[in-house]
């Protein structure tokens, strides 16, 4: 027998002042098809890293408006205001409190990226909205608010694009069709790579909340804890909390992109070791980790995949790192994409990285780089194959916009339920290494198998008026 995750208590929803409930039943029946010279306004949530590449992504793009900038620290909206001037954007309008931003009926589509505590319960509070929905990976903190989340876009039939922008590669594409194709045979399992150079995040003292900072809003549904530098800015990842480790940051897209080559949805069987090792610091989440999954289908054969994180020096495979596989290209840090950093490999710490996947088949494997290339290696000789060596660039914004004007979902590159499903992945793992022990899961019920503590740890817990709601 399985254990469901399912709660029948009913907690609270939103609070005074929040999202009133006629407003966003009603929103969402409103959606047309819009035409190429309608203007479609956009607001993005979290404007200090990665929301400023969402920024930098929707200002090519005809007919957006970059209308909202909304961020808990005001600091960082008073710098990213005058970015926005610097790069001829018309000025945006503020929000520190996305409720506020949520209840404003001009706002079209909203683009998710916040830390990853936050993620699914404001895309749940946007799909009731009606507001169209980019959301950063992982789409979820744990696993239960992730299936709420695809539960209310479906209700609400909002658009709603994963940030898996890998699956938007014309590279990646590629690589996927090949295999598809059956260039290297009957690909029987997937590697992950998440081998990204994280520097030790030290020891921070409690401290007052910064100046502009609302700290009740930024610590949102997680527990309230005292404010250290170590919880907030970027080294939020590292705290279970409100991060879920380098798998859930940089390992969501090499788990995502494993899942889809080998072709398969949810795991039966999950065992993660690992550890925090090397350092003496508040980092909670683990920097070496090994993960196995089994996949099972009464219709097909068992398929595998590993995934591995390793958070310091590290070896490359496959040429994935290197100058030969197109890397060369990524830029350094504080430059565009325009601009070249030719001395530069992997991510954009400089620090050689090893980041993507491979895939064994019968007749050969196939290497690909998240950064948008793939090389196959044929036979017992590893004879050079096919490859395809293309930058990413903003295509998966494009996508998005285009389904947000079109109202088909169906034309989605990544849609919620695939981000639901590799972030699914990042959980399992997460809570099989926190248990120490083997996670048994039941892909079709979508439960874990006699295993309470696993149960309630992938449900997770809330701090009202933070509550993501049973019932979407």
């Amino acid at each position: 027998m399985s254990d469901t995750l399912e709660n029948p208590g009913r907690r609270s929803f939103l609070k005074a002042g929040a999202i009133a409930a006629a407003g966003i039943t009603t929103a969402a029946s409103a959606k047309k098809v819009l035409g190429a010279n309608d203007r479609i306004r956009v607001a993005v949530i979290g404007v200090r890293g990665r929301g400023w590449d969402h920024v930098k992504g929707y200002k090519s793009i005809p007919g957006v408006e970059i209308a909202y900038f909304c961020d808990v620290d005001e600091n960082v909206l008073n710098k990213r205001l005058e970015d926005a001037d610097k790069l001829g954007i018309p000025k945006p309008q503020t929000y520190v409190d996305v409720r506020k931003l949520l209840e404003d009926k001009n706002v079209d589509a909203v683009s998710i990226a916040t830390p990853n505590h936050w993620h699914s319960l404001i895309g749940i509070w946007a799909a009731q909205a009606g507001k169209d929905i980019y959301i950063e990976k992982p789409c979820s903190h744990n696993w239960w608010e992730g299936r709420q989340l695809v539960k209310a876009v479906d209700k609400y039939k909002v658009i709603c694009e994963h940030g898996s922008q890998c699956r938007s590669s014309a590279a990646i594409l590629e690589a996927m069709g090949q295999m598809r194709s059956g260039l290297i045979g009957e690909v029987y399992m997937a590697r992950g790579l998440c081998y990204k150079w994280r520097d030790t995040i030290g020891h921070a003292a409690v401290e007052p909340v910064p100046a502009g900072v609302n700290y009740d809003l930024w610590t949102g549904p997680a527990p309230m804890k005292p404010f250290t530098k170590n919880r907030f800015h970027y080294n939020w990842h590292w705290i279970w909390d409100t991060g879920n480790g380098d798998l859930g940051n940089q390992g969501i897209h090499e788990l995502d992109l494993a899942r889809w080559g080998l072709g398969v949805e949810l795991p039966h069987t999950i065992t993660a070791i690992g550890g925090h090792f090397l350092f003496d610091d508040d980092q909670q989440t683990p920097n070496v980790l090994t993960v196995a999954y089994e996949f099972r289908s009464p219709e097909a054969k068992t398929k595998m995949m590993n995934f591995e994180v390793r958070g310091w020096m590290t070896n490359h495979e496959a040429g994935i790192g290197t100058r030969e596989f197109g890397e060369d290209e990524v830029p350094a840090a504080g430059l565009s994409n325009s601009q070249k950093a030719p001395k530069t490999l992997g991510p954009a710490s400089g620090k050689p990285s090893t980041i993507g996947n491979l895939y064994y088949g019968s007749k050969g494997y196939l290497a690909i780089s998240n950064y948008g290339a793939y090389k196959s290696f044929l036979g017992a000789a590893e004879d050079p194959g096919p490859q395809k060596i293309e930058r990413v660039g903003n295509e998966h914004f494009v996508n998005f916009i285009e389904c947000v004007r079109s109202r088909n979902a169906a034309n989605l590159h990544a849609p919620i339920r695939e981000g639901y499903l590799s972030t699914t992945l990042i959980h399992l793992a997460n809570a099989s290494y926190r248990l120490g022990r083997t996670i048994h899961f039941d892909p079709q019920s979508e439960t874990v198998v006699n295993d309470h503590e696993a149960t309630a740890m992938l449900k997770g817990t809330y701090r009202a008026p933070y509550v993501v709601p049973e019932n979407v």
